[in-house]
C-alpha cells in the first residue's frame, strides 16, 4: 500500500458499507447480540457494533503492516447497515529506529453526510524488511 518508508503526513483512506450479514457474523464472533444489533429499526437497518466500525482503521493498519501498540477510539455516532463509512488515517509522527518505524496516527471515520462517527489515535510499529 506504500512505496517507501512511512512519513509524517502520509494519509490513507478506506471506505466500506456494512451489511446486515456483516453485523450478524460479528454477533456470532463477538457474542455481542444486544437487541440493537439483532432487531432492525423501522427502516430495516441494524446498528453496527462499534468494534466492527473500528475494523476500518485496522484494515488500513493491516495493509501498512502496522503492529498496533495502542488504540484509542471515541465512538461519536451510531453506524447503521447500508451506510457508507469513510476512514481517513494520517501519520502524525514517524520515528525511525534501527529495526523499525514507530508511528503515531490520528484517524477519523465519517458517514455519507460527513458526520464523524468514530475518531481515534493509534500508535504502532512497522518492522523494517531487513530486521
Amino acid at each position: 500500500m506504500t512505496d517507501g518508508p512511512p512519513a509524517a503526513g502520509d494519509t490513507y483512506t478506506y471506505e466500506r458499507t456494512f451489511t446486515r450479514e456483516d453485523v450478524e457474523r460479528f454477533c456470532e464472533i463477538s457474542g455481542d447480540t444486544q437487541p440493537i444489533h439483532t432487531e432492525p429499526d423501522e427502516e430495516g437497518r441494524l446498528v453496527v457494533q462499534g468494534l466492527l466500525t473500528a475494523t476500518l482503521p485496522t484494515k488500513i493498519g493491516g495493509d501498512l503492516e502496522v503492529l498496533a501498540t495502542r488504540m484509542e477510539y471515541e465512538f461519536r455516532r451510531p453506524v447503521r447497515t447500508g451506510e457508507t463509512i469513510t476512514c481517513v488515517w494520517e501519520n502524525e509522527s514517524v520515528t525511525e529506529r534501527e529495526d523499525r518505524y514507530e508511528l503515531s496516527v490520528t484517524l477519523s471515520c465519517t458517514n455519507e453526510s460527513g458526520t464523524e462517527v468514530l475518531s481515534g489515535e493509534t500508535d504502532g510499529i512497522i518492522w523494517k524488511d531487513d530486521a
